[in-house]
């Protein structure tokens, strides 16, 4: 049975797409159109009635959350190497992983989608500027990952293997763009997104689901 990868183009999505890709897997890609709603469809929902991106379907199971996907997909192909066996060192790129899940991810749906917070239009303005200025910092907080990063002589975000970090920091990048963020203004990020992004499975990636790095417009 053919392992499926229900994304989103430029959704968090992108992150278990580019580790298929960097696994050499078999895997059958199939896109959802959020702006079409086809999330909302009766076939998806039959899927995963949560309405949500992405899905991984394998061996007749479907597993949703990218969490639990990052785990399987790191576990499912293990000779990849993308997250450290040594549990200390698991447990930090599984915590920054989180994180960038719970905390940053979560910062961006309100400037991009405020209306899901509050149907009043002076709120979702304020939601969106308060919350591009919150965002803002936790793009430094990256940053200065990616500085350390480099600093230890670490190829990527979690150690000397690509990772889930890499295309996690490369989205909630891109989405800083999105959001007017000049990406110029976090060096060592945007360095490191630069480089993930010219990694080959990254760049199928992207070339799949029609991404451009940076929607950066100066004012």
């Amino acid at each position: 049975m053919t392992m499926k990868l229900y994304y989103a183009s430029g959704a968090c999505s992108f992150v278990p797409h580019a580790l298929l890709e960097a696994a050499g897997a078999e895997f059958e890609p199939v896109a959802i159109k959020l702006h079409k709603q086809e999330q909302y469809g009766d076939e998806y929902k039959a899927i995963n009635p949560r309405s949500q991106v992405p899905v991984l379907a394998d061996q007749g199971q479907v597993i949703t959350q990218i969490v639990a996907i990052i785990d399987y997909i790191d576990q499912r192909f293990a000779q990849s190497g993308f997250i450290p066996r040594d549990p200390l060192a698991r447990a930090r790129v599984m915590e920054t992983f989180a994180w960038m899940n719970n905390t940053v991810h979560p910062t961006f749906t309100h400037i991009f989608m405020p209306h899901k917070f509050t149907d009043q239009p002076e709120a979702q303005a304020e939601l969106k500027r308060f919350n591009t200025g919150v965002y803002r910092k936790l793009l430094g907080e990256i940053d200065s990952m990616a500085a350390a990063a480099a600093a230890r002589g670490d190829g990527w975000l979690g150690g000397a293997n690509f990772g889930p970090l890499d295309p996690y920091a490369l989205t909630l990048l891109r989405w800083g763009t999105i959001a007017g963020i000049d990406p110029a203004g976090y060096p060592a990020l945007w360095a490191h997104v630069q480089k993930v992004a010219q990694h080959a499975p990254v760049q199928r990636t992207m070339e799949r689901e029609r991404l451009q790095l940076s929607l950066y417009k100066p004012a």
